[in-house]
């Protein structure tokens, strides 16, 4: 009754750019032969196994799997990869993983992973920004325009987030930007931002869940740096009025 779970399971299903140093192998609570203790190998006692590939090794359904592994993983941020290296290599359907993920009652990241889970299935650009308007009234920083209309390299685009007066532009970018072509379009659109408001700060959704404090640091000090460059230019420009 053995089969391989979590990130072990996935990396079986063909997950790439994850080396997991423990395999976890999960038994029913009812087997009555315990297993022998391997290195590298941790038994997982189930009361209920979930469903089961019996196609190469035995192995728990990717959805289940992926579940797991994000539930088992050492920290947050190895949690929130797990989910993304499943859900963009294919090896778990979005619609699957939130289902299975509906399903759960109980999980000691649970509120972690409902973010994590719905961002990366649905790449929801939306909850990001919200979020982030929450960190910078937490950070002190003024309230800056959301979804401002430009005109870019092939028509109109939305900036997430722009402070007008200091030309810093915020974009939160949702995981669907790292599929396809999409980092094509947002090169194109970052360079023409760049030239018309001279600085871009790009903030992955997960980036929000995983390491907030890195990122708006990064904002604070951005915000704070054009603004006095901006009072410089404007300091300058009363001098030469009074000559």
């Amino acid at each position: 009754g053995a089969v391989l779970g979590g990130a072990a399971a996935l990396v079986a299903a063909g997950m790439r750019g994850f080396n997991t140093p423990v395999i976890d192998v999960c038994v029913p609570a009812t087997t009555t032969r315990w297993p022998r203790d391997l290195p590298g190998v941790r038994v997982r006692r189930l009361t209920n196994l979930p469903a089961t590939v019996d196609v190469g090794l035995p192995r728990v359904e990717a959805a289940f799997a992926t579940i797991q592994a994000a539930q088992w993983a050492s920290s947050e941020r190895q949690a929130a990869l797990l989910v993304c290296l499943a859900v963009q290599q294919h090896i778990v359907a979005p619609a699957r993983l939130l289902q299975r993920w509906s399903d759960m009652k109980r999980s000691q990241r649970r509120r972690f992973l409902c973010d994590v889970i719905r961002d990366v299935c649905a790449g929801a650009e939306s909850l990001g920004e919200l979020d982030f308007a929450r960190l910078c009234r937490k950070a002190g920083l003024p309230q800056p325009s959301r979804q401002s209309l430009e005109r870019g390299p092939r028509g109109r685009i939305y900036l997430d987030v722009r402070w007008e007066d200091i030309g810093l532009v915020v974009e939160i970018d949702g995981v669907a930007h790292t599929w396809g072509l999409a980092m094509v379009d947002d090169a194109l659109r970052q360079n023409s931002v760049v030239m018309q408001h001279g600085t871009v700060l790009r903030i992955p959704v997960l980036g929000l869940r995983t390491d907030a404090e890195g990122f708006m640091n990064q904002v604070c000090q951005a915000h704070a740096f054009l603004t006095r460059q901006q009072d410089n230019r404007r300091g300058l420009s009363v001098v030469e009025v009074g000559l």
